[in-house]
């Protein structure tokens, strides 16, 4: 008689390590690929594509599909507490695997999670008037925000070049800085951990790959002297280059 393998057998084979996060790509028994995460009591599976945990909702692949469809059905759609909790397991599965895809270096990847948790924190803000509920989601914009702006940079640097990694690291930032400017908070932004963390990794990306000033920066600085004849050569040279 075969011998079942037990989940004792898995979990001896891959040893948790609690200082690093412990993340793989395998195979699923049909031969698709999922992400595993080995934690201090098991291992978490999560689907590459989709919702995480792989469950559609009602024909949609994710809890925000569900509720856009709903929105779109009766603008004046408010979420019930059931469906609140719903909208937090989302939430956390894919945070879950947004982290996943920065450990294996997935950079795109973890940049499509993260923009489907912001634009799941956008709905939230509308389809519920519960600020208490909310705001436990915005607190981590920042956070989110911080994740798709290091995927992004880090992305452009494969694909691309420094320069490209350096102004994807600007754009992240400047839409911090509009969430701190929102919410009043404007003042703290230049100190925050997270904006921190992100100027030092710019500024290393800049020493390293010997980045000056990027095209937009030069454009910036050439608005703001008046340097208008500048400023249109290089506002045609970013066209020229966002078009190939």
């Amino acid at each position: 008689m075969k011998r079942t393998m037990h989940l004792d057998d898995i979990l001896s084979d891959w040893d948790f390590n609690p200082s690093t996060l412990n993340v793989r790509l395998t195979k699923g028994k049909d031969g698709r690929d999922v992400i595993q995460m080995r934690v201090d009591l098991g291992i978490m599976q999560l689907e590459t594509t989709g919702r995480p945990d792989g469950q559609p909702i009602e024909e949609c692949e994710t809890y925000l599909e569900y509720l856009q469809n709903q929105v779109l059905g009766e603008p004046d759609f408010r979420v019930t507490e059931e469906q609140c909790n719903e909208i937090d397991r989302e939430f956390m599965q894919f945070y879950h695997r947004r982290i996943c895809w920065l450990r294996l270096q997935y950079y795109h990847r973890a940049v499509m999670d993260a923009d489907h948790t912001l634009l799941l924190m956008d709905l939230c803000e509308k389809v519920s008037d519960d600020e208490e509920w909310n705001g436990t989601h915005e607190q981590y914009r920042p956070f989110v925000l911080f994740h798709r702006t290091q995927a992004s940079a880090l992305g452009a640097l494969e694909e691309n070049s420094g320069e490209e990694a350096v102004q994807e690291i600007n754009l992240g930032l400047e839409t911090m800085r509009k969430f701190f400017s929102k919410h009043e908070a404007e003042e703290h932004f230049e100190s925050d951990e997270l904006v921190v963390r992100l100027s030092e990794l710019r500024e290393s990306l800049r020493n390293e790959y010997e980045v000056g000033q990027t095209l937009k920066e030069r454009l910036t600085e050439a608005v703001e002297q008046e340097q208008y004849e500048l400023a249109a050569q290089l506002r045609d040279e970013l066209t020229r280059r966002e078009m190939n």
